[in-house]
């Protein structure tokens, strides 16, 4: 059935949706299955994600019509779909009247997926109005608060050093906790890894406790203040509640030195708000697991790492992992410095949209995969600015002489790029950086070659 004289409407401007402020503006690549025409497959995109179904129905009423989601571009030839969703299509709070981006994903991601006259559609964009930043959480903590913990400027406050316990899993609570202290020792954010809960062989009432200790003993020895971000992922909300208000208690007077992290991905957009608005003094520390499943460039259906970046700013996330942007290990090209962009900034361009935040607090780029401090000055290069959370794994425990040189490395690397220092020639007068050329001579001969010559290793 060709429902395009319904939810379709091309004559409509986007200048004249964006100046109305009345719908919620969704781009997509879109393809039809191979017989189905394009506009009239939009359309049926269109009424799925809103009122309709592939037939009529009798319930259907003038008000009904009112709020269909309307295609109001097509470009066939590059596959550009783009649909307009009225404000009143999204479900509201019982108890706040507050929006919710389950909603928002039921209709702009939900049954549409499976059409069977739609080849693929993906997600690459959206835009909100001002009432929909209203009408969001957005985060209750920032990179702000970080800075100000450490000791420094709240506003350019700079690289922020850390570290993922590894190995991910299969540490008990002593060896965890020593990791942790060695690492404190050179540098300031610990997480735990996504998979890093309550396992059996490490107890979280047992390595909790352990951990705490030895941030007191890092802080006591270091005389700087630490940050540890505690997984508090779990099916079930009370559960997450237990477990943050377990590890608060066992913190105590450093408890406004953790942060939560959540599997924001898998857990669902529910986890995240849960810990939002459960904890809304701590720093909300969203990781993206699995989303590879639907965000990768090989994946034609769901949406993009851009889109789920930016719907986690809504939310409330304090920071999200955001690739290493083609410098570390995963999947990223540089561009995907917008990604960054767009969370950290009060107004940026999508691949689409222009955005404006009216002043929602930022979202901190995480930055973790395979990441060690020569490929840093590049990556702060190509983003334009260190204002960010690495969380270097290998960089830092595959460091040659320590955990804590490593991440002593990490800040060298950042100053290096600051400075605008010839990273060979700045290792020459900084030990630690100087030694992770030979802690990663692979990447050490890719990036920097002849570097054995000019710092005079021989082996």
């Amino acid at each position: 059935m060709d429902q395009s004289s319904r939810y379709a409407d091309l004559s409509l401007k986007e200048e004249d949706l964006i100046a109305g402020g009345k719908h919620i503006l969704v781009a997509y690549k879109m393809k039809p299955a191979e017989g189905y025409d394009y506009l009239a497959t939009a359309a049926h995109f269109a009424a799925e994600s809103s009122t309709g179904t592939n037939v009529e129905v009798s319930t259907t009423d003038d008000f009904t019509k009112g709020v269909d989601a309307l295609v109001y571009h097509i470009d066939e030839e590059t596959e550009d779909m783009r649909i307009a969703y009225p404000l009143e299509l999204f479900d509201r709070n019982v108890t706040d009247g507050r929006m919710m981006l389950v909603s928002f994903l039921t209709l702009a991601i939900g049954n549409n997926q499976g059409m069977g006259d739609v080849a693929h559609a993906k997600m690459i964009d959206f835009w909100v109005p001002r009432r929909v930043i209203e009408l969001f959480d957005g985060p209750a903590k920032d990179i702000s608060d970080l800075w100000r913990i450490l000791g420094r400027p709240v506003k350019d406050g700079g690289y922020i050093a850390g570290t993922i316990i590894k190995p991910k899993l299969g540490l008990r609570p002593e060896p965890f906790a020593e990791a942790a202290y060695q690492f404190w020792l050179g540098g300031d954010f610990i997480k735990n890894d996504e998979p890093q809960g309550n396992q059996v062989f490490c107890p979280m009432k047992k390595v909790i406790p352990l951990v705490a200790d030895a941030m007191r003993r890092a802080q006591d020895e270091t005389g700087q203040a630490k940050l540890f971000s505690a997984n508090i992922t779990a099916d079930d909300h009370n559960e997450m509640i237990a477990r943050g208000e377990y590890v608060l208690e066992t913190f105590a007077e450093n408890a406004d030195h953790v942060a939560f992290l959540v599997d924001g991905y898998v857990g669902g957009p529910g986890m995240v708000t849960t810990a939002r608005r459960w904890f809304p003094n701590q720093y909300l520390h969203y990781h993206r697991a699995g989303h590879g499943a639907v965000t990768s460039p090989s994946s034609k259906r769901g949406y993009t790492a851009f889109v789920l970046a930016k719907m986690s700013r809504l939310q409330g996330a304090s920071g999200i992992h955001v690739g290493t942007m083609g410098y570390g290990k995963m999947e990223g090209e540089a561009d995907d410095r917008n990604i960054a962009y767009m969370i950290e900034r009060d107004s940026a361009d999508g691949p689409v949209y222009h955005q404006e935040w009216y002043g929602m607090k930022p979202t901190t780029p995480i930055i973790s995969g395979g990441m060690n401090a020569l490929r840093l000055p590049g990556f702060f290069e190509n983003l334009g600015h260190g204002n960010v959370i690495n969380t270097a794994g290998g960089g830092s425990y595959g460091h040659i002489d320590s955990p804590a040189a490593g991440a002593i490395s990490l800040r060298q690397a950042y100053e290096c790029w600051r400075e605008g220092a010839d990273p060979i020639e700045f290792a020459k007068e900084h030990k630690e950086f100087a030694r992770a050329f030979e802690s990663f001579p692979h990447d050490a001969d890719a990036l920097y070659p002849g570097w054995r010559e000019k710092l005079g290793v021989h082996k």
